[in-house]
């Protein structure tokens, strides 16, 4: 596919910007946009996605002092928080499965985790997060930055094993597409996905919604 002035000036410029800062993050970033030029993959980087992935980084950090472990992200898109968390040096993280249900989110998600993927760190897993079974000790730290899409979220909850460390997101964002769950505030999201234990609970105002996040144990 020929690509435009433009595109080469934004691919030239996610170069030149991995060099400046020596981030193999950003070069992995510009090889998948290289690979793989799609709007989503857009949609996946833009402002308020990473917004919000930094917030949680920020208050995961806070919340557990880096020490993660074995990090399972469910419905993990294109792998972008597991890149963040894995590339950030504050973490002690052995390896992250980002798990999603959509085919087309695998080749994108290894590509933008590259380099860690190569390491044996990041894996992906082609599955519905209804459908899987999660052993008492398989991963220290379950993810789920989706939770306005499950329409019965009480029954996937149900599946987390007792004393399991969470980090939950969900938003206000009704009328969007998918959106089959959304929460009018924080303690509503709380009677959803009720914790034994809570470790942060917080709101981020973000353009045309709010994100609600609780990080505790099941």
């Amino acid at each position: 596919m020929e690509r435009s002035d433009r595109e080469s000036m934004y691919l030239d410029i996610l170069k030149g910007l991995s060099v400046y800062f020596d981030s193999p993050f950003v070069a992995d970033i510009r090889e998948t946009a290289l690979r793989y030029p799609r709007l989503t993959l857009g949609h996946a980087l833009n402002r308020n996605q990473m917004t919000s992935k930094r917030w949680l980084v920020e208050k995961l950090l806070g919340a557990t002092g880096g020490e993660l472990g074995r990090v399972c992200i469910l419905g993990g898109w294109y792998g972008v928080l597991g890149a963040m968390l894995l590339h950030d040096p504050r973490f002690r993280i052995e390896r992250v499965r980002s798990i999603d249900m959509d085919p087309g989110c695998e080749d994108i998600a290894r590509s933008l985790n590259r380099t860690h993927a190569e390491a044996g760190r990041f894996e992906f897993q082609l599955a519905d997060m209804y459908e899987i079974d999660f052993p008492k000790d398989a991963f220290d730290l379950i993810v789920n930055t989706s939770c306005e899409h499950l329409e019965t979220i009480d029954k996937w909850f149900e599946r987390i094993p007792s004393g399991t460390l969470l980090t939950l997101q969900s938003n206000n964002y009704f009328g969007i597409d998918g959106h089959v769950n959304c929460v009018d505030n924080i303690e509503q999201f709380k009677q959803q996905v009720p914790l034994s234990e809570t470790l942060f609970e917080g709101e981020l105002e973000l353009k045309n919604y709010t994100r609600f996040m609780l990080i505790g144990r099941r």
